[in-house]
């Protein structure tokens, strides 16, 4: 899959909406900009109902450890990308860029991986990640031409504070506790896979036996 430009995002928080509450504990409304059809070439602005995020809110808080937030930040992913779908186009697309290659709505890497990291920092945002950070997209490069990004995040060690945080250096340790949430290879909807950025890099699927979950 050529693509040429690293991508941008953004949670959407337009000022005249009481419905995004980033700093509280809460489960108010939220808003967030999603991108499709390619290179984020359409956007649109989706809404998720309190009772949405409180749901989101009640699986991530049932998490006693970082691999069942891994686990439960795919599903969870996958649920907010069907809610998306039900107030966009993004509904028609389909995992991998051949199933929808000609839908208005279809989603390629560049698209998944601004949406996706978008929808992990309004969680974050939140304050219902707790041990997990999320990182900027990653790329990987098979040849000259083909790169496919994802979504990032990084366990927290013991010690280290929650929150954002730039790209650190990319250590052994640090390279050993980065995982990808890679919703581009399943169709709207479906649990998102997460994968050992270690791995993904080496070329692994979300069928491929390495998987954590």
């Amino acid at each position: 899959m050529p693509l040429l430009a690293l991508p941008m995002f953004a949670v959407a928080a337009p000022q005249d909406r009481e419905a995004l509450a980033h700093a509280g504990s809460g489960s108010a409304s939220a808003a967030l900009e999603i991108c499709y059809n390619y290179g984020c070439l359409s956007r649109s602005e989706v809404v998720f109902s309190n009772g949405e995020m409180a749901r989101v809110r009640e699986l991530l808080d049932s998490a006693t450890n970082a691999v069942q937030e891994r686990a439960l930040l795919g599903r969870v992913v996958g649920l907010m990308l069907g809610w998306a779908g039900e107030r966009s186009p993004i509904a028609a697309d389909r995992g991998g860029n051949l199933a929808d290659d000609a839908v208005h709505g279809k989603m390629d890497c560049i698209d998944h991986s601004t949406t996706t990291t978008g929808l992990l920092r309004l969680l974050a945002e939140q304050g219902w990640l707790r041990f997990h950070r999320v990182l900027d997209p990653v790329k990987r490069t098979r040849g000259l031409i083909f790169d496919h990004f994802s979504a990032q995040i990084e366990e927290i060690a013991p010690g280290e504070t929650t929150g954002f945080a730039a790209q650190a250096e990319a250590t052994t340790d640090r390279l050993s506790r980065r995982w990808v949430v890679d919703s581009w290879f399943v169709d709207n909807g479906q649990p998102a896979p997460v994968l050992a950025l270690i791995n993904w890099q080496s070329g692994e699927d979300p069928d491929d036996d390495r998987r954590e979950y």
